[in-house]
């Protein structure tokens, strides 16, 4: 199980496929989803997990049929902090 890839954190998706494919600036991307530029930058950078909350703005941002299913979002963020938690509680 250790050998598993690392799951993505989904900021690094909103950074690097998202944005791009909307041709939007993060200052614009935190507009539309109703944050501050340094929220959304926490996120994109992978300093700050997707909350719930977040994975429901995302849904109103990008819409269902868009790929903006909250749980999506939150599945991505669960699986990502899982992994690493995995690999502390094999590392003690």
């Amino acid at each position: 199980m250790s050998n598993m890839f690392n799951p993505p954190h989904p900021g690094s998706i909103l950074r690097e496929d998202v944005l791009p494919a909307m041709a939007i600036s993060v200052t614009e991307a935190a507009k539309r989803l109703g944050v501050s530029r340094v929220t959304l930058s926490r996120v994109l950078n992978e300093k700050a997990a997707i909350s719930p909350e977040m994975a429901l703005k995302i849904e109103d941002w990008l819409g269902v049929n868009n790929g903006g299913r909250a749980e999506t979002w939150s599945g991505m963020q669960l699986k990502h902090d899982m992994w690493h938690a995995r690999q502390k509680h094999q590392a003690a």
